[in-house]
């Protein structure tokens, strides 16, 4: 298959999964061995990383009149320090940190994970019976309304949360953060809408890492890209960017009304069904 078209289904699955609570990270890599894709290949897990950039790009496009409200209101002071730290964006700034932190030091855990289709399948089964579980028993149960009324502690639980999705790709940052918004007392519509926000920071510096990992890796490493970048691959990560920015834009477009009317249990099921998948076919090749 044609580098370009392989870009495209990426482009798309990476749009697609990215903020659906179904793990962009075991979509985006089963999509490519699907595709006979090397999985080994330098170019190919720095395009994985690469893609998402134009996607959080849709988030902070979709959401740019929110986003300005809040920079708007933090600079124009007045905030007393109660208020201050529950602003949205100090809230988000908790979640990042909690999450961050301790994601960068089980980096090494998290590279290992990386590899395992067990892993992943495991993850994406437990991932969907929590969630549906917790939207089941929560979802009537939600009080606060609006970001304008989390607590720093709400914040700082989700952040501890999507410390599972760092490290267990097949969790999702999504779902992580929506189930600990729910059981935390938000609404469907809160979890997610800070799931988006606090999803560009996050994105932003995984990853910044992960392509400087790529980008200065040893000549001769199978992680080295530096010195590979010919004008077909060029354009091929073009063409990636591009689809990935259209098809997540539209899904957040899509979620955002989906949930004002219906709950996650279809994603739950999905995830299931997809996880039991990928161990019935890793238990028969891999192990």
């Amino acid at each position: 298959m044609h580098d370009y078209l392989i870009a495209v289904i990426v482009g798309i699955v990476e749009g697609l999964t990215e903020f659906l609570p179904v793990s962009s990270t075991a979509h985006i890599r089963l999509t490519q061995a699907l595709l006979g894709v090397n999985l080994n290949d330098g170019f190919w897990k720095m395009f994985a990383v690469a893609i998402q950039l134009p996607a959080i790009l849709a988030v902070v496009l979709y959401f740019r009149v929110r986003l300005m409200e809040f920079v708007t209101s933090w600079f124009k002071g007045g905030l007393t320090l109660q208020k201050f730290y529950a602003h949205p964006l100090a809230l988000v700034g908790i979640a990042t940190v909690v999450t961050g932190i301790p994601a960068k030091i089980l980096s090494k855990a998290i590279k290992d994970n990386l590899e395992s289709l067990v892993i992943m399948g495991w993850a994406l089964v437990i991932g969907g019976v929590v969630m549906w579980v917790v939207d089941a028993v929560y979802a009537s149960r939600g009080k606060v309304q609006s970001i304008d009324a989390m607590k720093p502690w709400q914040a700082a639980w989700i952040g501890a949360v999507q410390i599972l999705s760092a490290v267990f790709p097949g969790v999702s940052r999504s779902m992580s953060t929506i189930a600990a918004g729910q059981l935390a007392g938000l609404d469907r519509r809160t979890a997610l809408e800070f799931s988006f926000f606090v999803s560009i920071p996050l994105m932003l510096a995984a990853c910044a890492f992960d392509l400087k990992e790529s980008i200065g890796a040893p000549l001769g490493d199978p992680a080295f890209i530096a010195g590979g970048m010919t004008t077909a691959r060029w354009i091929t990560l073009a063409i990636g960017s591009v689809v990935s920015f259209a098809s997540a834009y539209l899904v957040i477009a899509w979620f955002m009304a989906w949930v004002r009317k219906h709950g996650f249990v279809p994603f739950a099921i999905y995830r299931i069904i997809i996880g039991t998948a990928v161990l019935v076919w890793a238990y028969r090749h891999v192990t």
